[in-house]
């Protein structure tokens, strides 16, 4: 969600670190801002709203070589200047950025800092003000640095400026992510390596309770009880042209049209020297001594999770359960005698599916992550890793990433069953060519739909999107993209719930949107139409080549009807890009939402 930036080296840190800024500005935020460490001290400039409005603030002429910025999204504290970060200590010694949540932060203010005044009605600044108590007790900053940590309950990722010290950046991370980025005479230290990829692609990982002390020339980590530990860097494998916008008007837009391709690199990445599709044979063995899979997932990624219980279950036989993780971490509910933990996560850093990640972990079960990211929180800690290869996914609203996932599990599904001797009746490998053409026509008729969302949607404040098996799951991640980017009350139902009381909302024109792709259950969502065109609704069919009939509005390129979700979607997508695009919205930063969510 927030988003950290430092410097120290040879060069003025000011742009380095704004530039750094705008690459996260895909994460969602409220307010940022920047402390710089100049000739006469530590400078610190914040603002409410974008990186552009900080910008106006900067003074150009400042230099300096060592500095921490911080986008912010408002957890304690209303979004404003007063509670944007950098936070500083009474004095001014001390400046601060943090993401996460300290959950301890009102004990530790009433314990330490009773005579403290607090600037900001932020968790953070308690973190601040206890480095500056323990300083004023008699410690270093080091060891100030370090007792804070020790005191703190929750998750935090922390890059800490002393205006005494203006060589040094103090670092640490528990639970949120936070990488340090190496160079020759400089350093930096980011939340995303995507903010610092103009300066170096090489980074090192920290792990939680751990602190580093950051200087131009090295960087030397920590635990909390001081044993120092050696880290190699790895290569970011990240192309710069990956996260540009090129000629698009929306990261959003590119990221849709990009779908075609996801798919094709999924199956060159999971194909063998045989030209078969193949998977680590340790995670099939995991999967074949399973008896049953436990998927966790959040948003978007719970509704792909919904299309792989499907999968697993049609496929491999294997009896799966979907969880929302915000939930499952708090109410576990009774597990198998050999449950399997599949977690679901765009960006590997969801601190929702951590939670659960952990404990089950500790209770000894085995875990696999399916991410976008290698090297996040989640692949990282996690027993086995499946890569999506979709790259950089820079729109909050997640489109080919959701579309990736769908394909992962597909495969996943496919390779686990004929590892265990099942007959598969058809060719997962020429099914998914398929869909990736069908999914190139329906981006080369982005505008076809258009056309619909002026139709069904320019002055409508609710929608609603219906069908029936496969298609229901489909319609939930379509109500979900509609009301995240356009703001247009949006709900996704099993088309045989609306008259269970739900039908009640319809009225004269009111949107539905309904899918029809699944023949088994083509009659039965057809007849849910008719029972809401009855209540006055505007109806739209979406249906697949074979099943259409008159007055359908759209037709879609038939693929096989397991992977039907990877082709409904797509017109979906592009509904919702055009209609917040008529109503003005910020499709790429939605406002409220964040890219990455890390704190629970």
């Amino acid at each position: 969600m927030c988003g950290i930036v430092g410097y120290i080296g040879e060069n003025d840190s000011k742009e380095i670190l704004l530039k750094g800024l705008e690459r996260l500005e895909y994460r969602g935020y409220d307010s940022a801002g920047i402390a710089l460490h100049t000739d006469e001290g530590v400078t610190v400039l914040k603002e409410k709203g974008r990186i552009a409005d900080l910008r106006k603030v900067v003074d150009s002429s400042l230099l300096s070589k060592a500095g921490i910025g911080h986008t912010r999204w408002a957890t304690h504290g209303i979004p404003d200047q007063k509670n944007a970060h950098p936070h500083q200590s009474t004095s001014g010694r001390f400046s601060l950025v943090h993401n996460g949540v300290i959950e301890n932060y009102h004990h530790l203010q009433r314990d330490y800092l009773q005579n403290v005044s607090m600037k900001s009605d932020t968790d953070t600044e308690v973190i601040v003000q206890l480095v500056e108590k323990f300083v004023e007790d008699g410690l270093t900053t080091e060891m100030a640095f370090s007792h804070t940590l020790s005191l703190l309950h929750g998750s935090y990722a922390i890059a800490m400026l002393d205006a005494e010290e203006a060589d040094i950046i103090f670092v640490a991370k528990n639970k949120s992510p936070l990488l340090l980025g190496v160079g020759e005479n400089f350093n930096v230290v980011v939340s995303d390596a995507m903010a610092m990829l103009q300066v170096t692609n090489q980074f090192v990982e920290l792990h939680d309770k751990e602190m580093v002390l950051v200087r131009k020339e090295a960087v030397t980590i920590k635990t909390l009880d001081g044993t120092q530990i050696e880290r190699a860097p790895y290569t970011a494998e990240l192309d710069m042209s990956d996260i540009e916008k090129g000629m698009y008007p929306h990261y959003m837009l590119k990221e849709i049209e990009e779908q075609p391709n996801v798919v094709r690199k999924i199956l060159q990445a999971y194909e063998n020297e045989k030209g078969e599709l193949a998977i680590d044979a340790e995670i099939l063995q995991a999967v074949n001594y399973a008896d049953r899979l436990y998927i966790i997932a959040a948003g978007t990624s719970y509704h792909a999770g919904l299309v792989g219980k499907y999968y697993f279950e049609k496929i491999t036989g294997i009896p799966v359960e979907v969880h929302i993780s915000s939930e499952f971490g708090y109410n576990m509910p009774l597990l198998s005698k050999k449950p399997l933990f599949l977690f679901i996560t765009q960006s590997g850093e969801t601190a929702d599916s951590r939670q659960v990640l952990v404990k089950t972990k500790a209770l000894g079960y085995p875990t696999i992550t399916v991410t976008n990211v290698a090297g996040s929180t989640l692949s990282r800690e996690a027993d086995y890793t499946l890569l999506l290869h979709a790259g950089p996914e820079i729109a909050v609203a997640s489109t080919k990433a959701y579309t990736a996932q769908v394909a992962v599990l597909a495969l996943f599904a496919y390779v686990a069953a004929k590892d265990s001797g099942k007959t598969v009746d058809f060719d997962l490998k020429k099914e998914l060519g398929i869909v990736a053409n069908a999914i190139q026509t329906l981006v080369d008729s982005k505008e076809e739909m258009e056309k619909i969302a002026h139709e069904f949607l320019e002055v409508s404040r609710n929608a609603f999107y219906i069908g029936r098996n496969l298609d229901f799951y489909v319609s939930l991640e379509g109500a979900l993209k509609l009301k995240e980017i356009s703001y247009i009350q949006a709900e996704g139902f099993a088309g045989g719930e609306l008259k269970h009381g739900t039908i009640a909302l319809i009225e004269e024109g009111t949107p539905v949107f309904s899918l029809v792709t699944q023949k088994a259950v083509s009659l039965n969502i057809r007849g849910n139409v008719k029972e809401v065109v009855a209540r006055g609704a505007n109806p739209c069919i979406l249906s697949m080549e074979g099943m259409e009939e008159e007055g359908d509005r759209y037709v879609l390129p038939k693929v096989h009807p397991y992977l039907t979700p990877l082709v409904a979607i797509i017109p979906l997508q592009l509904i919702s890009y055009y209609a917040a695009l008529q109503r003005d919205c910020d499709v790429d930063k939605p406002r409220n939402l964040a890219k990455s969510v890390t704190v629970e």
